[in-house]
């Protein structure tokens, strides 16, 4: 599932190609991409014709268009969900087809389906506005007005797995998997240590290397293991080639040459070195 870097990337395309102009038409080819937008498909699709595109947002791995009328339409992603400028490769895909007035074609291909379009209403939330599902999403490490201290303080009161509270989204956004694990190995902190059990030091430098992973992989436009994950160009990214703990099960650790190791966590896989990041101690029944 696309986390925040790739999200990123995806927005700033659509910064560069689609802010100012106006959707002329909206074909809504598949209802599954219109699920959340409760009126259906004919509705989206009047809401949206002779509306301008006044900006986009992004906080964590949520993205959006704001429209002109304090409203935004709300691009769900899912796990395989392509903002796409000019007419897709993969036309069996397509989900939803639309044109701007400047006979710009805006296509959102889907494989998966299980990401779509939705036109919401805007609300301030903690001194920003944000489309109404958003509202809940925490801000990410990325946002100039993350308080680290703050997460800090949050992290503190939580006796759970520190992964766990990394992959919260009302904790810190944007965070998934892949930069969880990377992060993790950057600190030498293991992902099953309780939150709790960390120093405040620990935990803020957990937050700096959440940032700067991130940012090394935005700087390589994100990570893309599949065709599926593409900017709004179509092109991949290439971060997979510098990931230290990700996907490396069996290679020598660059830190210090133990084989990384995985193992089950939430429903999907985590990865870390045995020797720079041990696993907490289960203390034995008296």
């Amino acid at each position: 599932m696309p986390e925040l870097p790739e999200v990123e990337v995806v927005r700033r395309g659509l910064e560069s190609h689609v802010v100012a102009k106006g959707f002329t038409t909206v074909r809504v080819l598949h209802p599954r991409a219109v699920r959340r937008h409760d009126n259906g498909p004919a509705d989206l699709a009047g809401r949206l014709a002779g509306r301008r595109i006044t900006g986009t947002g992004r906080r964590g791995k949520y993205l959006w268009l704001t429209l002109d009328g304090d409203e935004a339409l709300v691009v769900h992603l899912g796990m395989s969900g392509q903002m796409l400028i000019g007419p897709p490769a993969r036309p069996s895909h397509l989900r939803i087809a639309a044109v701007l007035d400047d006979g710009t074609e805006l296509s959102f291909v889907d494989q998966r389906t299980f990401g779509g379009w939705q036109v919401c209403d805007l609300v301030e939330v903690d001194g920003s506005v944000v489309p109404v599902p958003v509202a809940h999403i925490a801000r990410d490490p990325l946002d100039p007005a993350f308080d680290p201290d703050a997460v800090v303080n949050i992290l503190r009161r939580k006796d759970s797995e520190i992964k766990r509270q990394l992959l919260d989204q009302t904790v810190v956004s944007g965070v998934g998997n892949i930069y969880a694990d990377e992060s993790l190995w950057r600190a030498q902190v293991n992902g099953f240590r309780p939150a709790s059990a960390l120093a405040r030091r620990r935990l803020g430098e957990l937050l700096v290397h959440a940032a700067d992973v991130m940012n090394s992989a935005l700087a390589q436009g994100g990570t893309s293991f599949d065709s599926l994950y593409v900017n709004v160009n179509g092109e991949s990214g290439y971060f997979d080639r510098s990931l230290d703990a990700y996907g490396q099960e069996g290679e020598p650790c660059r830190r210090c040459g133990t084989a990384i190791r995985r193992e089950k966590f939430m429903n999907r896989s985590s990865y870390y070195c045995p020797k720079c990041q041990p696993r907490p101690r289960i203390p034995r029944p008296i």
